[in-house]
């Protein structure tokens, strides 16, 4: 018998964060999250799309052990002004047991019917800058830090409860060695010159912070067109700076402004963290730390984590301009892959940005909606 238990307390919430690490123990491909950043994902007083959004967070038991876990989310911003009734979850692991998934499941759905909502869909986490998607093929490969990794048996999972795929994604890589500066040398500079455009040469994370609020301000342009985009809010922004800006070498984050200063073009890209996160088994202290810091400095791989064009400037070459940016800093620090985080599989704009370096994708991920009866 399944029995379903709200989280409520510390230890409770405690649980739901470690119970990936009882089920993934003999992965070597399962990248562990920071506990305490975890738990901070939860935390109503620290994480700010709680003035948005809702989240109600199960533990399933089965013989008195832990046997499954998922969040119940509302994005109240995508509900009430967007008219996307639906019921949102993720952060949903489970043994490969039927009755466990479908009774997580079934909590999920009595939300949804409770709050008048047409349907539910996962996994995906409270916004566009969250993970997404159950993977579905890659299995055999390290997961980056930026999305989940689940086990082979999950989909049946799905499909037994009567899913059908929702939105399709793929990850791909590519070595440095593919990047050929011919691509894009010439074309950038004569756009430059086209239409005023520089390159902004940021060294320090101060200097970043200048223009952090640009960068999510475009972001929210660039993407908004995308289904089921949320925007970032003004707090929000606030929380992502304080969260990932200061995290990431300031070197690899690139911005184009037009003549007034105005933002045009950015991405960021990570260090992998994925192996320095497996050292830390989900603590900084007191090693965990110095893996992720090595990391941060030393890692011959990098994620492009996300790269937004004004939409005024799309299909114009400024990702050219990005692009030899970033050849230069990576030739510098001997880059050796290029991963790129997942994207939708429909989103044609995305995938002709990196068709000159012969990327092959070597993860796919699926989200799963199902109507609420």
């Amino acid at each position: 018998m399944i029995t379903i238990k709200e989280v409520h307390t510390k230890k409770d919430l405690k649980a739901f964060v470690k119970f990936p690490f009882k089920l993934y123990k003999d992965s070597k491909y399962w990248v562990p999250p920071i506990i305490s950043q975890e738990i901070k994902t939860f935390n109503k007083k620290e994480n700010p799309v709680f003035n948005d959004a809702e989240a109600r967070l199960f533990l399933a038991y089965k013989n008195n052990e832990i046997v499954g876990r998922v969040a119940a989310i509302i994005n109240w911003l995508e509900v009430k002004e967007q008219n996307q009734k639906k019921m949102r979850f993720g952060w949903f692991d489970f043994i490969d047991d039927i009755e466990v998934s479908q009774t997580l499941l079934n909590e999920v759905e009595k939300i949804g019917k409770a709050h008048n909502l047409e349907y539910t869909e996962g996994p995906v986490g409270f916004s566009n800058l969250d993970k997404v998607g159950v993977m579905t093929e890659g299995f055999e490969s390290i997961a980056p830090m930026v999305t989940w990794y689940n086990h082979p048996y999950y989909i049946k999972h799905y499909e037994t409860a009567n899913f059908k795929v929702e939105k399709s994604y793929s990850e791909s890589k590519f070595p440095f060695k593919n990047v050929k500066p011919e691509f894009f040398f010439k074309a950038q500079e004569l756009i430059k010159r086209r239409y005023q455009l520089k390159a902004l040469k940021l060294n320090k994370t101060e200097e970043v912070m200048l223009y952090a609020d640009k960068m999510f301000d475009l972001f929210n342009d660039s993407y908004a067109s995308l289904s089921s985009f949320v925007a970032i809010n003004d707090i929000q922004k606030d929380y992502f700076k304080k969260k990932f800006i200061s995290f990431i070498n300031p070197e690899y984050i690139k911005f184009v402004v037009d003549k007034g200063d105005n933002m045009v073009g950015f991405a960021i890209v990570m260090p992998a963290f994925a192996k320095a996160l497996q050292k830390t088994k989900g603590k900084l202290f007191p090693f965990g730390f110095k893996h992720i810091m090595d990391a941060k400095k030393n890692s011959k791989d990098v994620i492009f984590y996300l790269i937004g064009i004004h939409p005024d400037y799309q299909n114009k070459g400024v990702h050219a301009v990005i692009f030899n940016e970033y050849y230069e800093t990576f030739k510098e620090k001997g880059i050796e892959t290029c991963f790129r985080t997942p994207e939708l599989e429909d989103n044609e704009a995305i995938h002709r940005i990196w068709k000159h370096f012969d990327p092959i994708v070597y993860k796919r991920r699926k989200t799963f909606r199902k109507n609420i009866n």
